[in-house]
């Protein structure tokens, strides 16, 4: 009999390397989306301020983050047979996730990102490799037995289980929360559609929404009135400082984040995406599970990495002002 937990979350795992330095120089640049980018001079020697070890990964993120509050909680995801798998494995097993779906590989490295960082602002260099090796074979798939499905953005290779898993889930009745990323959202909302219309939760940022939906990020109805007709159940749009949105059945509701000391903003999207889902689960309630997503993020960018800050389950919180509206 397969093993049943709360939630299976899916995506990536990774070892963040956080470089701390004040040797570099801000260029602005026309050509930059962020307008300014950050300078190394070459031949020379940067000297660091601070460097700390942390996991990461959208999938073991979310993971954390649903056991913290006090779910059964797998996941679904491959690591290297090397340092930063092990520190995973550990992370994993620290904050109660369950492994007996996490595979080794001897063919590949644990992903790896290196964040350079200074006061609220980073850069990430990412380096993906085992956590593209996922395979869903038919043993693999045969145990994979939940309430629900978390699929965090499944880059490169892994992406092309997006529609598989989902697939899955609608034939066993499993609920899916999809949290799409930039190899999801290029394959275009012709071949999504299909897949989109079996999703119960969709979460994106908006400048996301506004790639997946090709209307201008600001237009804010037109994004939710588009994605509404893909997406029959939950809509949730995050907008960093200003706040999220979540659209359901013509009903809006909104809020802006409140003012708290931002150590570094590494997960805040995966910690409003688990607080969401795990107060959706516990009350059954979008206003609830709307306020526990908003202060899960606002704890995780308190500390350092994606898992250090996250609220544990009963923990308490200051709540936010949320609008409801009819659109």
């Amino acid at each position: 009999m397969r093993k049943k937990y709360d939630i299976i979350t899916f995506g990536s795992a990774t070892l963040d390397v956080f470089l701390e330095t004040n040797d570099f120089l801000i260029r602005k640049e026309k050509k930059s989306i962020s307008r300014e980018m950050i300078c190394f001079p070459f031949a020379s020697k940067v000297d660091l301020k601070g460097m700390s070890f942390l996991t990461g990964g959208g999938g073991t993120n979310t993971a954390a983050g649903f056991s913290t509050q006090g779910f059964k909680t797998a996941f679904c995801g491959t690591i290297g047979n090397d340092f930063a798998g092990q520190e995973v494995f550990k992370d994993l097993k620290r904050v109660g996730v369950a492994t007996e779906l996490l595979f080794k590989t001897d063919k590949a490295m644990t992903n790896l990102s290196v964040i350079f960082s200074k006061d609220m602002d980073r850069i990430c260099f990412v380096w993906r490799d085992a956590s593209e090796f996922l395979k869903l074979d038919k043993k693999l798939i045969s145990s994979l037995n939940a309430d629900w499905f978390y699929l965090a953005p499944l880059s490169g290779h892994l992406a092309d289980n997006f529609e598989r898993l989902v697939n899955l889930a609608q034939k066993r009745k499993i609920h899916v929360f999809a949290n799409l990323g930039n190899s999801q959202i290029n394959l275009g909302i012709k071949k999504l559609k299909p897949v989109l219309e079996k999703i119960d939760i969709l979460l994106l940022n908006q400048e996301e929404a506004s790639l997946l939906t090709k209307i201008p990020y600001n237009n804010e109805t037109g994004i939710l009135k588009k994605l509404s007709k893909l997406v029959p159940g939950i809509i949730v749009i995050t907008k960093g400082v200003q706040g999220a949105i979540v659209f359901n059945d013509g009903n809006l509701w909104s809020s802006k984040a409140l003012s708290v000391k931002v150590v570094e903003k590494t997960g805040a999207g995966d910690a409003f995406g688990s607080g969401f889902l795990s107060g959706l689960i516990r009350e059954n309630d979008i206003e609830f599970a709307f306020q526990l997503a908003m202060a899960n993020a606002m704890s995780c960018i308190q500390k350092k990495g994606a898992k250090q800050g996250l609220l544990k389950k009963g923990e308490t919180y200051r709540k936010v002002k949320i609008k409801k509206v009819k659109i």
